[in-house]
């Protein structure tokens, strides 16, 4: 190619148009496949005296773009002495793609700037709109992009989908979504991004009812549509609602992707939903998403959650590649089953890798080591943290120490962990100590320790019935009946028990007192069926002959 030019260069330059020689360098940078073979090609374009050229500058800053070198974009776009509207689009569109969002923004400006400066008019268009937009929805400046917004209808090709799909998640992610829906309704074409511009901008919220009515109203679903309002769902604690629309997609044809299988995962995990998870398993195993490390963490989790420890080893056991949230999850699962000796192991054996332990890493260690009673390697493990991995504690240290000390019976010395941590103790540690109270029957640290739930949590009966277990035990039935006064006198609602089970791969949840359910009363005829027979078999018992 290059030998092409020499040849044809040779014939004299002044019988060529600058047109044709810069036509014979664009597919030169077109091959470009790196910076240094950029350059070559660019000093001979400065030799042939083409390097104020605003074409080939352009199509040398699209070989920056795809390099990832905006420096030396930058000194490009700097040599030129009159950018041109596909230059200065280029820069921004470059800029954006490497998340230089401001400068990008910056060259905007410098754009408008030079409408005022020069002769030649140069108008933002569809090609720059969108990626300026972009940058003010990733830097969250709304302003900024009401103003962008402005520009659009005063200088934009009117009614372009891309700017407008751009303008919604813009104001989707400044948490605007007055003006979202407003340019939603006022978009004449919508496609599936639109669509799902605006039902993640009500999910980000939390709204997932609103959410629900733009995705029943949705004409053409996507996989992107459907993980929105599973992780929606599992966001909010809706988990059956999540692993309903999961079921809905599967329903649909929709084939579960990576996003979609790590949304749902939690959900099958909260609700005890291992069956489903199972299939989740295998769906994964045959579409070769094993591979992925954040599915692998994910499904760790469900296993531990749903107290299948041994499959949850065996699949970590299998992972070709591990970071810190494998390794903690799978602490945290070891802990929470009893396992701590193996908890320990896998810590050690993470030691041994490149990956450093983080905050959750050690809130399992810690867990590990309160449920063994191993209080002492405990606190060694606490102060590890600090001084060999320099992690500050978050009140989930401190909580998971004051249950180690707590359930090792060092209840003073608990007490003074939370009189000197950094942070205002929270309810869950008061708790955590109240309980260990019960345990070891110490009443003057109960009564501390009351005194700061009354607080935090004044309407909550469990705190007092707790305390009223306490004198109890310790035969004070003066401060049993105080406690019962004055659960009544403030007439305490207690949270209904809940309890779920999976049949058929459908999880159904029951509510103590709910009759809502279809079979409500069928399912209570059979309780009491059932009680009553316990009540007949236990009466023969009594009254059966011991030699019978």
């Amino acid at each position: 190619m290059l030998s092409s030019l020499h040849s044809l260069m040779a014939t004299g330059v002044g019988s060529l148009k600058i047109r044709e020689i810069e036509n014979f360098f664009v597919p030169i940078l077109q091959n470009c496949k790196n910076i240094a073979e950029l350059k070559k090609t660019h000093a001979l374009i400065i030799k042939y005296s083409l390097s104020k050229s605003n074409y080939l500058v352009t199509k040398m800053v699209d070989v920056c773009d795809k390099n990832e070198d905006m420096n030396y974009a930058s000194s490009l776009f700097k040599g030129a002495t009159d950018p041109s509207s596909f230059l200065y689009n280029a820069m921004i569109r470059a800029y954006t793609h490497n998340s230089m969002y401001r400068f990008s923004i910056n060259v905007y400006k410098q754009m408008l700037r030079q409408n005022q400066n020069f002769q030649t008019l140069i108008l933002p268009d569809e090609f720059t709109f969108p990626f300026v937009v972009k940058s003010c929805a990733r830097l969250v400046q709304q302003n900024l992009g009401k103003q962008v917004h402005g520009h659009y209808w005063k200088f934009g090709k009117k009614f372009h989908l891309i700017t407008e799909n751009a303008l919604v998640d813009m104001y989707v992610k400044c948490d605007n979504l007055l003006d979202a829906h407003k340019m939603f309704d006022e978009m004449t074409e919508r496609d599936a991004i639109s669509w799902n511009g605006i039902i993640s901008g009500h999910v980000r919220l939390g709204q997932m009812r609103q959410a629900r009515g733009l995705f029943d109203a949705m004409p053409n679903r996507t996989i992107v549509s459907w993980t929105s309002m599973i992780s929606g769902y599992a966001r909010i604690g809706s988990y059956m609602d999540a692993l309903d629309v999961f079921r809905e997609m599967q329903n649909a044809g929709v084939e579960p992707d990576e996003a979609s299988i790590v949304s749902v995962l939690p959900a099958c995990a909260k609700l005890g939903a291992l069956e489903t998870g199972k299939w989740i398993h295998m769906y994964c195993a045959r579409n070769g998403l094993l591979r992925r490390t954040c599915i692998c963490n994910a499904l760790i989790e469900m296993y531990t959650k749903c107290g299948c420890i041994d499959q949850a080893c065996q699949l970590f056991d299998q992972m070709l590649e591990r970071d810190v949230i494998s390794w903690s999850t799978m602490i945290g699962g070891l802990a929470n089953h009893g396992k701590v000796h193996e908890a320990i192991a896998i810590f050690e054996r993470m030691k041994q890798t490149n990956i450093k332990p983080n905050g959750i890493t050690f809130v399992g260690l810690l867990s590990a080591c309160a449920h063994a009673g191993f209080w002492k390697k405990g606190l060694m493990y606490f102060y590890t943290m600090i001084k060999d991995f320099h992690i500050d504690p978050e009140i989930e240290h401190y909580g998971s120490l004051v249950d180690l000390l707590g359930r090792a019976g060092k209840l003073n010395q608990a007490l003074d962990v939370v009189a000197t941590m950094p942070m205002k103790p929270d309810s869950k540690i008061w708790g955590c100590l109240l309980s260990s109270c019960r345990t070891y029957s110490n009443m003057e640290v109960a009564v501390i320790a009351m005194e700061r739930l009354e607080e935090l949590e004044p309407d909550d009966t469990g705190n007092y019935v707790l305390l009223s277990n306490i004198y109890a035990d310790l035969g004070k039935w003066e401060g049993v009946s105080r406690m019962w006064k004055l659960i009544r006198s403030k007439k305490m609602k207690k949270t209904p028990g809940c309890s779920s089970i999976e049949l058929n791969n459908v999880v159904q949840e029951f509510v103590s007192g709910d009759v809502s359910k279809p079979y409500s009363k069928e399912i209570f005829w059979l309780l009491e069926l059932l009680a009553f027979n316990q009540d007949i078999t236990k009466h023969l018992i009594e009254i059966m002959p011991e030699d019978y």
